[in-house]
């Protein structure tokens, strides 16, 4: 699943211009990956352990939130994710709890000038929170509804 969410990633990162029939792929996978986001956000916080540094659902979610990310730095997808029930206050939620474990131990979610030693460094949720930051962002772009949300 991570090695498909990478292909999918290469491709909507492309800097060539879409056809119409490719945004409308984009825009049906779009929701397709919002809603599987919004159901597996909660994995990531398994990660507070540092047990399960591999943790296959985990590692999905993280590559699913970079993969909405970039979708949703496209206007093309920016509208269907707009417009996505939940994604908004999914993500809100998560980055609260996130935050949350990170003020409660430490952990991958401690800001990063209270972490030592290069294991955590190189973990990959390192960057978790503020891709969610960037997905509200992206998500509240040009949409007072949302805004008027966070």
């Amino acid at each position: 699943r991570v090695t498909l969410l990478e292909l999918i990633m290469a491709k909507v990162s492309e800097k060539n211009p879409d056809t119409s029939e490719e945004m409308n792929v984009f825009g049906r996978h779009a929701e397709f990956l919002a809603g599987c986001f919004q159901e597996k956000c909660e994995a990531v916080l398994k990660l507070t352990s540092g047990a399960d540094a591999e943790d296959e659902e985990a590692l999905v979610t993280i590559r699913l939130l970079d993969v909405l990310c970039e979708m949703t730095s496209n206007n093309g997808q920016l509208e269907h994710l707009q417009a996505s029930p939940g994604l908004l206050e999914t993500a809100i939620d998560t980055l609260r709890l996130t935050h949350l474990a990170g003020k409660q131990a430490v952990n991958v979610f401690t800001a990063t000038h209270a972490m030592t030693g290069q294991e955590e460094i190189s973990h990959p949720a390192v960057g978790f929170k503020s891709h969610l930051i960037r997905l509200i962002g992206n998500l509240c772009y040009k949409n007072k509804e949302n805004q008027d949300k966070v």
